[in-house]
């Protein structure tokens, strides 16, 4: 087993204690309402804040592969630091067990600044995306690698028709070519093989090459 299906597997655990519901769009519209406000991470990214580029910031303390990354961690603390510097939105992690994130960052961080939100962890059922406006997100991570066609046609469905934005993520040209087939507004190109945790800086150079090259 891979460091990717290690965490998969545990991610299982964890949404087998979330409640038993079938979710919908309206479900997710809802809960929107309710929770007020959404901010718009794809406009953010299209108008950057400083400069030519938009910025994602991550929040982060840990990894697997680094293990604790910020050991004076205070999320809010660095949340506004990356508003004040320009970053156009922000990422959170809030995997707890392999990258010490929490959902409750969301939520602080959500009420420090005005950046758009990304929940970055492994989404593998559509109650998690539920859980992810519950608790502040303006925008969910789908992984190409640890979902099938039919569930990740799903969650790009039910998340981007109740209004949030969907980063999409890939690490090679099988995954790249399952994302434009999905209809993809936004995708993300990890230059970390999440299977073996191995860097290749040209992962991100090669897939944009294959996405803008033009038919013979």
């Amino acid at each position: 087993m891979n460091i990717l299906d290690t965490i998969v597997e545990q991610k299982k655990l964890e949404v087998a204690k979330l409640p038993e519901r079938i979710i919908a769009a309206g479900d997710l519209r809802d809960a929107l309402l309710e929770r007020g406000e959404l901010r718009d991470f794809l406009a953010a990214l299209r108008d950057p804040r400083a400069g030519d580029v938009a910025l994602i910031a991550e929040v982060k303390k840990a990894s697997p592969s680094k293990g604790v990354i910020c050991k004076d961690f205070d999320p809010v603390r660095i949340a506004k630091e990356y508003e004040a510097a320009g970053a156009s939105c922000l990422s959170v992690l809030t995997d707890e067990k392999f990258f010490q994130g929490s959902l409750d960052y969301l939520r602080q961080i959500r009420a420090a600044v005005k950046l758009p939100l990304l929940r970055k962890d492994f989404i593998i059922d559509e109650r998690q995306i539920l859980e992810s406006i519950e608790w502040g997100a303006d925008a969910i991570l789908l992984i190409v690698a640890i979902l099938d066609d039919v569930r990740l046609q799903r969650f790009h469905n039910l998340a981007t028709e109740a209004g949030l934005t969907v980063l999409v993520e890939v690490h090679d040209e099988a995954e790249l070519e399952r994302a434009v087939r999905l209809g993809a507004v936004l995708i993300g190109v990890n230059n970390r093989d999440l299977k073996s945790f191995k860097v290749d800086l040209a992962t991100t150079g090669r897939l944009a090459a294959k996405l803008f090259q033009t038919p013979d």
